[in-house]
């Protein structure tokens, strides 16, 4: 969930991009004896947040205190975050053993379809906790697998209200309007549980990442399954060359439309697609195809609903005693939710056990963590435009509570699981979030690049491209703290939703109904937006960051927004999925840019270019729109002119040699008109190129209107996987050529070739 209301995005410390030459790193560095002291040795990466050494210093006080009560109550974190298997119901002993912590409620029982919906009262401990012991009749539990179960609790003004359990495993609402949640106690006999046949993927150099909803992954107007999900999608991720997927709306979340973000149960697995099991048979399935399994977590705030939700047990009482803050901090104005109080024992407990249970019971692979803005600060960056003033991240502002919780849930997560990804949601930039806690950072391994998209927007919004800046582009990628990693994307889910725009969108509006067809030249419009769209996504991926997230379908140009359904749309889904027939249907060009993110996930396979550090923009021609920069072992060349092809075009290259085409936009494969020759060797001169710095050598290329071309050095590298294929298909339009053969050539098989 975006901070919509969040104002510009910027991030601090970013490089300067005033000429060519210019490497995406920054060079900070610290006075040794300070970077030296617990709790400050982010400061060798950032001179600049020396000054801000008292901050840091009371951060790690409240984290090594925090931690330190944990180990003296618990143990150890690790143990501490065994909460779901004692809260909920736990089998004990030849028993069903029922706990929950409710300390402002005046008496409880837990009621459902196993007692006849007739109260079975529960005793109080002197920490609040409520609990109940039955044992076992004639050899099976006294709670059957799939019962319904609430909590009845009597509040402390005498009233009794009925809840779901917090630590409920399952929740499901009968299919009528207005229904309610029952809380379904999960416990399948050992035939009904899945079993996991597939180890962890190793952790890829960089993440390649597909951004996915599974009740909307489906072509028919109706809420998919992760069984669907896990037969007919998979395979195509795999298939387009990502090794990481991010499963949206996997917590249980009453209203649909929330897209996941209104979280009601926090330990429950979505019914709306399926079973526990069916999930974890997801997840199995995707370790098996090589594929890393990350869950969009919501800590950051709770639905408000009480009847079917955790709001439900906040009956007024003291914050101490309670999972929410109370006034005006317990409520988020923005998103009319509630927020956590983060610095309660219980809700420690909670929500680490909650990360943990979604690590060991179903096999997660880490966490893109949601609105971590809003934890982050004590105004949930509502109405801030963060203009990268140190003094916006570290001071008053910021909610040091929620700042320890993270710590604490990324140090576990990588005690737990070493190789685990975790990804902020933060549109603020704050300094050090993605350094390691040992160093005072927050420890998150990545966060999300959220300048660009919005970069993007505004530049499809207000301005023609024969007017775009290659200043402004190379800024806008360049945009982040180069001591941390950044996931880059051109648009997310965000984008596609219902009032905005996607990228394909924005470009080619209607045409996108009835100018597709690839048996037919294209129109103007459609010419224009696939190749800015192709030029959008590569310069994002290769210049953006060191990671990569696109939200399903974008892919190739979904041509329609989300709509969830709700009372405005006739409650209809006809706008909530995904029409993958579009991108497999050959006559339509939707599969030339299915074809061409193939070959950019293919790109990245061959020559590593998202892990490696090496970044440097060569030469930004203003007035050609001509920008040209190197990733890795490989030469990017952008044309942005809408009309001018430019012959002979010398560009610098970072060592001499024979250079080849590795990937070309204007491809036949790709929907182009194959003006680049793929068999043409580029010597290389012992001569600049004109504005090109620290580069003593050049070639001549040709640089057509609207295409980007990757050049590889054939003296030092061996040829794409493709290229070896391509000579007999180039002039043959399809998708079962060059860069999509890499891909697997979208065969949706098996999966058995990781």
């Amino acid at each position: 969930m975006s901070q919509a209301s969040a104002g510009p995005r910027q991030i601090a410390n970013k490089a300067p991009f005033t000429g060519t030459g210019v490497a995406c790193k920054s060079a900070a560095t610290s006075p040794a004896p300070l970077a030296e002291e617990p709790g400050l040795g982010l400061v060798a990466t950032d001179a600049q947040l020396a000054n801000f050494a008292d901050h840091f210093r009371y951060r790690w006080k409240q984290y090594t205190n925090t931690l330190a009560n944990i180990e003296r109550g618990a143990g150890s974190l690790e143990d501490f975050s065994k909460g779901y298997e004692y809260y909920g119901i736990t089998r004990e002993d030849g028993a069903t053993v029922y706990r929950e912590w409710a300390p402002a409620a005046q008496a409880a029982a837990l009621i459902g379809d196993f007692s006849h919906w007739q109260p079975v009262w529960m005793s109080r401990d002197e920490w609040g906790v409520w609990s109940v012991r039955l044992p076992d009749v004639d050899g099976k539990p006294a709670i059957p697998h799939r019962s319904k179960i609430k909590v009845r609790m009597q509040h402390p003004h005498g009233g009794w209200m009925d809840r779901l359990p917090a630590w409920v495993k399952w929740a499901v609402a009968e299919k009528r309007m207005g229904a309610t949640y029952d809380g379904i106690h999960w416990d399948p006999p050992a035939a009904e549980r899945h079993v996991w046949a597939h180890p962890r993927p190793p952790r890829p150099p960089a993440l390649r990442i597909y951004e996915a909803h599974v009740g909307m992954s489906g072509e028919e107007p109706r809420v998919a399954t992760y069984t669907e999900f896990k037969d007919t999608v998979l395979p195509r991720v795999q298939a387009l060359g990502y090794n990481t997927i991010q499963l949206m709306a996997v917590q249980e979340h009453a209203y649909y439309g929330s897209f996941g973000y209104h979280v009601t149960n926090p330990f429950a697995v979505s019914s709306r697609s399926g079973t526990p099991e069916e999930l974890k048979a997801l997840v199995d399935e995707a370790h098996r195809r090589g594929i890393l399994v990350l869950l969009d977590v919501v800590h950051s705030h709770i639905s408000h609903n009480a009847v079917d939700g955790l709001a439900g047990f906040d009956m007024g009482q003291r914050e101490e005693d309670n999972y929410f803050k109370q006034g005006e901090a317990g409520y988020h104005k923005l998103w009319d939710s509630r927020c956590l109080n983060y610095a309660s024992w219980e809700v420690q407990r909670y929500l680490l056990s909650n990360l943990r249970s979604w690590l060991e019971e179903y096999g997660f692979d880490g966490f893109r963590f949601d609105g971590v803005t809003s934890m982050l600060y004590h105004h949930h960056g509502i109405h801030m435009a963060f203009s990268g003033s140190y003094g916006e991240y570290l001071g008053p502002a910021t909610n040091v509570d929620a700042v320890v919780y993270l710590m604490l849930a990324n140090h576990l997560i990588h005690t737990l699981l070493p190789q685990a990804v975790t990804i902020a949601e933060d549109v603020s930039g704050m300094p050090g979030l993605c350094r390691p806690v040992a160093e005072g950072g927050v420890g998150f391994d990545a966060r999300l690049n959220m300048s660009i998209p919005d970069k993007w927007i505004q530049l499809l919004k207000h301005s023609r491209d024969e007017h775009w800046r290659m200043a402004d582009i190379v800024t806008a990628m360049c945009n982040r703290r180069y001591s941390e990693v950044s996931i880059a994307y051109a648009e997310s889910h965000d984008q596609a939703l219902v009032g905005d725009q996607t990228v394909a969108f924005r470009l080619m509006g209607p045409a996108m109904y009835d100018g597709m067809s690839a048996l037919t030249e294209p129109s103007e419009v459609v010419s224009r937006g696939m190749a800015l769209h192709k030029m959008i996504r590569l310069v994002t991926f290769a210049l953006g960051g060191e990671g990569w997230l696109s939200f399903m379908g974008n892919e190739f140009g979904h041509p329609e927004w989300i709509d969830f359904p709700r009372d405005g749309n006739g409650w209809s889904h006809h706008y909530c999925r995904r029409q993958w027939s579009l991108a497999d249907t050959e006559h339509l060009r939707y599969k030339f840019l299915q074809a061409w993110d193939a070959a950019m996930m293919s790109l990245d396979k061959a020559y590593g270019i998202l892990p490696s550090r090496h970044q440097w923009v060569t030469h930004m021609d203003e007035e050609q729109q001509i920008l040209v920069f190197e990733r890795g072992p490989l030469l990017f060349v952008f044309n942005w002119s809408p009309l001018v092809d430019r012959d002979s075009y010398r560009v610098a290259v970072p060592c001499p040699g024979k250079w080849r085409v590795a990937l070309d936009s204007d491809a036949w494969d790709f929907g182009g008109t194959g003006r680049v020759g793929h068999d043409a060797d580029h010597f290389s001169d012992p001569e600049p190129a004109g504005t090109s710095r620290d580069r003593d050598n050049s070639i001549r290329v040709l640089a057509p209107a609207r295409t980007c071309v990757v050049y590889y050095n054939a003296d030092t590298h061996a040829p794409p996987p493709w290229v070896t294929v391509r000579e007999e298909a180039q002039h043959k339009p399809g998708l079962a050529s060059a860069a999509t053969q890499t891909a697997g050539g979208l065969s949706l098989g098996s999966g058995d070739e990781q």
